[in-house]
Parts: C-alpha cells; sequence; structure tokens
C-alpha cells in the first residue's frame, strides 16, 4: 500500500510538471514575415497566443539577434525585439518558446528576399491625376464574395449605408477606364478587414491591419491588382488610418497594454478641432481632447504615445509598402494622432523609400495651418512633418464658393486668386494635392448646383493651376449628392459596376449626353496634361481677377499655356495688354478643348460662364 502511493505520489509530480506547458500556444505574429537587406536593421515581433509570456523565446539563425524581450500586463503578449544584420540570408528561421528548459511550442518565421520586381516606390507628383475611389461602391467584380463566412455584415445594396458588393475584381475590371479617362493613380479607400456589426463598407474601422477584407477579396488578390495595375502605367496609392482602429480588433477584450487605446473614465469624443495642435495658445486640455478622443464609438483611439503601439503601425506600413509594390500612401486624420510619433513613423519611411510619398488629410480651413504639416524649416515652434504632401482642402473650399459666387472685390473667382496668392506659406506648393470632392462631403456637381458650365470651369482651373489633382469617382459622370442626407448618399454606386445594372455608365452608350459632355471633356484635359511638363512643374503667374475674369498662365522656358476663367454670364473680350510680360515673345496659340487657332493676341474673346485654356505659340 505505501509503495503504491509513492508510485501515485511521483505520478503527480511528473505531470504537474507539466502542468504549466498544457494550454500554452501561439496563434498570431505580426508583421507575418519580413526581409533581409532592409536599411532598417531592427524589427519587432509582436506574438500572440495563450500563456505565452510563460515562456522565454530562442532564436538561432546566422545573422539574426534577439535583443530583447518584452512583456506586458497581458500573459498573453510577447514582443520580440530582433536585429537582422546585413550579411544576413533570405530564409526560414525557428523561433522555440521555452519553459523550465523544456520547448513547449516553436515558430518558424520567414525572412524573404527583397522582390525588386515590384517597382522602386517612386512616388506621386504633380505630372499626376488621382482618382479616388470607394471600393464597396465602384463595381461589384465577384458576387461569389460577398457574404463570407464570419464576416459580421451581410451585403445589402438596399440599405445606403450597408455593404454594397464592390470588390478587387470589380477595381481590376475597369483599370483600362481609368487609364483611359487620364488617370495615372488612383487612391482606394480603406481595403482592410472592417469586420464590424454594421456600417463596415467604408473601410476605417479596421480589424486586422495585416489583412485585406474577405469581401473585397485576398491580400494576394491586392497585390495582383497593384502589379496589373503598373503594367498598365496607373500607381496605387493606400488609404492608411493611424489614428484609431474598429472596437472589434481581436485584441478587444485582452489589450497588450492597458493604455494600447487612449483610456477614458466615459466614452469621451475628440473635438474634432485640428487647428488646436497647432496653436501657440491653445489649452492643453482642448489639445489633449483632440488627439486622445475617440473618433467615434466604434472606433477605438490608438496611443501611438506608446512605443509598443507606434512600432507596430509603423512596420505595418512598410510591410504593405514592400510587400505589395505600392506608389503612395493617403494618411487619415492625419493631425489626431500625436504628432510627434508621425513625424518618426515619415522618417521611417523615407529611410526606406527615400522617393516615396505620403499625402496627409488634415482637414483645416486655413494655408498656413496646412502648411504647418508640410513644413520642415519654417514652423513656429520647429516642428518637423517630414511630410511630403498635404491635401489642400482650402482650395477646395475657394473652389466650391468661387463658380457659384458672383464677381466682386472678394467673391467668385477671387476666392481663387487669394488662396492661390498665399502660397508663400508652403516651401513646395507644387506639393499640395488639389480636389473638388472627396468621399467626404458633397459631391461636386450638385455643390454647382448641377450646372456643366460651372462644372467644366472647375475642372479647367483643377487641372491646370500648381499641385497634384484629384478627382472622385463619379465626378466625370456628374454624380450627385449631399453629405446632409447621409454619407450613402455622397457614396452610391457607380452605374453598371453590378451584374444586372440597367445603365452603365462605364461606356458611352450608358451615360447621357450631359454626362457624355461632361467625360469627354475632363477626358480630354486629363489626357492633355499627361505629358504637359509646362502644367507639371512650370511656373504660374496670375493676375487679379477683373471684369469678372481670372486670368494665369503656366510657363516654362520653351513653353506657356494661358488660362482665362469667365465667370460671368455675358462673353467678355479681353484687352490682353495688361498680360505683355507673359505674352511677349508669343504671337498665336491653339485651344486645348476645340483645338480652334488663335491667330491674335491682342485681344481674346471669352464665352460666358467658360474657361479658355489656349497653348501659346511663337
Amino acid at each position: 500500500m505505501i509503495k503504491f502511493k509513492n508510485i501515485l505520489f511521483l505520478f503527480f509530480i511528473f505531470t504537474s510538471s507539466l502542468l504549466p506547458a498544457k494550454g500554452i500556444t501561439i496563434d498570431r505574429v505580426d508583421p507575418p514575415y519580413w526581409w533581409t537587406g532592409m536599411k532598417n536593421h531592427h524589427l519587432q515581433l509582436m506574438v500572440h497566443g495563450n500563456r505565452i509570456a510563460e515562456t522565454t523565446p530562442v532564436v538561432n539563425y546566422p545573422g539574426v539577434k534577439l535583443e530583447k524581450i518584452i512583456h506586458t500586463q497581458s500573459s498573453n503578449y510577447l514582443f520580440l525585439n530582433l536585429i537582422i544584420d546585413e550579411t544576413t540570408k533570405p530564409g526560414t528561421l525557428t523561433i522555440n518558446f521555452i519553459k523550465e528548459k523544456k520547448q513547449i511550442v516553436s515558430m518558424p518565421y520567414e525572412l524573404k528576399q527583397r522582390d525588386q520586381s515590384l517597382g522602386n516606390h517612386e512616388g506621386f507628383d504633380a505630372s499626376d491625376v488621382i482618382y479616388l475611389l470607394m471600393p464597396d461602391r465602384f463595381a461589384n467584380g465577384d458576387t461569389t464574395n460577398d457574404d463570407v463566412t464570419g464576416m459580421l455584415e451581410k451585403a445589402d445594396r438596399t440599405n445606403p449605408n450597408g455593404r454594397h458588393g464592390g470588390d478587387i475584381k470589380g477595381i481590376e475590371n475597369h483599370l483600362d477606364y481609368l487609364t483611359g479617362l487620364g488617370a495615372t493613380a488612383v487612391w482606394i479607400n480603406p481595403l482592410l478587414e472592417n469586420n464590424m456589426p454594421a456600417y463596415s463598407y467604408h473601410g476605417y474601422a479596421m480589424t486586422d491591419f495585416y489583412k485585406v477584407d474577405p469581401r473585397f477579396g485576398s491580400n494576394s488578390d491586392y497585390k495582383n491588382l497593384i502589379r496589373k495595375a503598373h503594367q498598365k502605367g496607373l500607381k496605387v496609392i493606400q488609404d492608411m488610418v493611424f489614428n484609431h482602429c474598429g472596437t472589434n480588433y481581436f485584441w478587444k477584450g485582452d489589450l497588450p497594454t492597458k493604455d494600447w487605446y487612449n483610456q477614458w473614465p466615459e466614452f469621451t469624443r475628440s473635438n474634432y478641432r485640428g487647428g488646436v495642435v497647432t496653436d501657440p495658445h491653445a489649452s492643453k486640455s482642448d489639445e489633449h481632447k483632440m488627439v486622445a478622443g475617440w473618433f467615434d464609438t466604434s472606433m477605438a483611439d490608438l496611443n501611438q504615445d506608446n512605443e509598443l503601439v507606434a512600432n507596430y503601425l509603423i512596420q505595418n506600413s512598410i510591410w504593405w509598402i514592400e510587400s505589395t509594390g505600392l506608389d503612395g500612401i493617403r494618411q487619415d486624420t492625419y493631425p489626431y494622432p500625436y504628432k510627434d510619433f508621425m513625424a518618426k513613423w515619415m522618417q521611417r519611411i523615407l529611410e526606406e523609400y527615400p522617393h516615396f510619398n505620403v499625402v496627409g488629410e488634415a482637414w483645416l480651413s486655413y494655408p498656413v495651418s496646412v502648411a504647418y504639416w508640410m513644413e520642415n524649416d519654417r514652423n513656429f515652434d520647429g516642428y518637423h512633418s517630414y511630410l511630403t504632401n498635404v491635401f489642400d482642402f482650402p482650395l477646395m473650399y475657394a473652389i466650391s464658393k468661387a463658380f457659384n459666387e458672383p464677381e466682386g472685390w472678394s467673391t467668385g473667382t477671387a476666392e481663387l486668386y487669394e488662396i492661390i496668392s498665399q502660397d508663400f506659406v508652403y516651401s513646395h506648393p507644387e506639393n499640395l494635392v488639389l480636389f473638388a470632392d472627396n468621399h467626404d462631403g458633397d459631391r461636386f456637381f450638385s455643390k454647382m448646383g448641377e450646372d456643366l458650365k460651372r462644372f467644366k470651369l472647375a475642372m479647367a482651373f483643377l487641372m491646370t493651376t500648381r499641385g497634384i489633382p484629384q478627382i472622385y469617382y463619379g465626378t466625370e459622370i456628374l454624380m450627385t449628392g449631399l453629405e446632409h442626407n447621409g454619407h450613402g448618399d455622397i457614396r452610391k454606386d457607380f452605374p453598371g459596376g453590378w451584374p444586372g445594372d440597367t445603365l452603365n455608365a462605364f461606356v458611352a452608350e450608358g451615360r447621357t449626353k450631359e454626362q457624355n459632355e461632361a467625360f469627354n471633356y475632363l477626358k480630354t484635359l486629363m489626357n492633355w496634361r499627361k505629358n504637359k511638363k509646362v502644367i507639371h512643374t512650370g511656373k504660374l503667374t496670375h493676375y487679379i481677377p477683373q471684369d469678372g475674369v481670372y486670368v494665369y498662365f503656366r510657363y516654362n522656358n520653351t513653353k506657356s499655356v494661358m488660362v482665362l476663367l469667365n465667370n460671368t454670364e455675358e462673353d467678355k473680350t479681353i484687352d490682353c495688354s495688361r498680360f505683355s510680360e507673359n505674352l511677349s515673345g508669343y504671337t498665336k496659340g491653339r485651344t486645348v478643348i476645340k483645338q480652334r487657332i488663335i491667330d491674335n493676341l491682342n485681344t481674346i474673346t471669352v464665352p460666358a460662364k467658360s474657361p479658355l485654356i489656349i497653348e501659346l505659340e511663337k
């Protein structure tokens, strides 16, 4: 009996030694893989699994050093700081997780060879015209992924705020449409997983920073789309969000650290006052509420002051650039994250990709406020953003007003003149991204009172002034919508993008006469602009609007383009002696739209409520 008890005791001791290992797992590692040969040799892995923090990881791979192991408040995370030196060869290393001298679990981790065939990440510039589209509302090329097992929201095209089924395949099917129109770059609203119960179609409440939403397609589908776009001469700009993520992210019930999100005693929204970040007189409480308040109840505010969060986001953006061959990034709500983090992120991006471009959404009304985010030498507080591009929201507001207003001292085209005249606040105004509308506001044709003449005036200005023009999908076919009717009204489905659509606006036969007039007008402008270096990089001289006509010139050492915008209801004959400093040496010209010869530059007649774009000749 005593012997039997001893046996039971020894068995208990033996099995007890195995108990700590029971249930220890690894279910995820971010980034999923990495590369050798990166300029920055540091890599931080977030390893997630049940009780994984009870183990000690061990790495044995030539050229890879496990520099530091970071534990957090949760036992289900480990952060591993690796150094991958320049001698490291591509391959698969094994990370063994040890407890009490026993290997509990192991994890393979791939270090890839950098793929030079994906492109040079050359970025975008003023030679481009960017086409913005919302994937759920552009075209449904694969109806089999409209509903996916495990995805909470199902497709319902009758719901203006629901998912409609647009996808990557739909975009791919219409790349020729985009290039034919004259677009040279496409900015796609977020494609990443948004597994939220409702209102998930827009993509801004991400629940996996490393995964394309399966209702759009797969990571490989996205990579293939970029490859095909590049083959057709189209650059691809990815929409990223660093300020927040969806509240249904996998870590939602078990944050890696208590301060992974900006926490409040009760739900607190941002005050949405982006200007307080640059206001030298702002209160600390207002600034804190701006950057640490939540964007919405469904969008948890990420704390980029947490170094682990910062590394996670920085590496994620590099991972997408390197794995897909992206040409640029559009960064959402740029002033909302902590600004020192954003500067650090930009430095890391440019360290790896010196010619890359990021355009920041700084939704601010005044040029001096927007300029703060793109300046690196002239900010009053010494802040260096390292950001390469920003959206020109002040000019967007001016465009929206200019062609709806009667001409006056400060109204009509004077709105445009005043904004352009403040370009002195920018070191490089040519890097501003210009737009008349986007996915967050009234459709431009609606803003113009559905007046085609006003539309043409605005498009002529957008395509010929300084900067990088961007148009919103459907602008070219005069789509309408008002933001106060709900975002679904400004994000309608593109006609013809869905099987069974009665109208197909992707082809001329499916458009009305007025839509074709607008489409052909914009197509002519955009395709003409493609190869006009004088518009891309030429200087700009403009003249104070007079008698309802705004005149400006784009010119370099060999070419000159004259633009006249008649914003009145009368034909105007312009005495051109006022423009002699820009017309000297030129004797005639050819209009861009109708290819009409103008052989007398002493006076020029501009029809009522019309633009005239003239390529000057000697």
